[in-house]
């Protein structure tokens, strides 16, 4: 089974793909309460990595590369090296936990895997929410007293599209007689 992961100190979406590409887990796991300390909310994400591993045989993992970069009005400086800080924790949990290293596979790349383009000015996480809502019958969409997207459905369909590409990745290499690495 492959773990797909999209880390987030606020919300990590997490999605598990079995052998056949079948989608067996997908999961949005909340740590955004503003009381919650840095390390707390590390608590919550390796108690829920313990229960994927005593439920699920894990053969692959692969998360979404952190945001690497400033984007203009997004992000300061203190966000990213938070992000990059949880990112590489969690990343050493799933190693530890898992006994196996984590891949790490760029968003851009994931999304062409799946078949996902998005074109420029387009807003990416809406064009990855549609395309798994038409192309995932198994995803659970939530909604808000909006009817808009619930909290964390847009991390658990991109945790997804990283889970499915890291089953298209591993394809590819055993189609070229290859093992993927972790």
């Amino acid at each position: 089974m492959i773990l797909g992961l999209d880390i987030s100190t606020s919300i990590t979406g997490v999605s598990i793909v079995d052998r056949n590409n079948e989608l067996i887990y997908c999961e949005a796991w909340r740590t955004d309460k503003s009381k919650l300390s840095f390390f707390e909310k590390l608590d919550i994400i390796k108690d829920k990595i313990c229960y994927i591993n005593s439920q699920y045989p894990i053969e692959s993992i692969f998360v979404e590369e952190p945001l690497g970069m400033f984007a203009a009005g997004r992000s300061s400086a203190q966000v990213i090296s938070k992000i990059q800080r949880f990112n590489g924790v969690v990343c050493w949990m799933l190693r530890e936990v898992f006994g196996m290293d984590p891949i790490y596979i760029n968003a851009s790349t994931a999304r062409k895997k799946y078949g996902i383009k998005i074109r420029r000015g387009q807003k990416a996480k809406e064009i990855v929410l549609q395309h798994v809502l038409k192309n995932e019958k198994s995803f659970k969409m939530e909604y808000n007293r909006n009817n808009n997207p619930a909290k964390g459905v847009y991390d658990k369909a991109d945790s997804l599209v990283i889970a499915r590409a890291g089953h298209y990745l591993i394809k590819e290499e055993a189609k070229k007689g290859n093992k993927y690495e972790n």
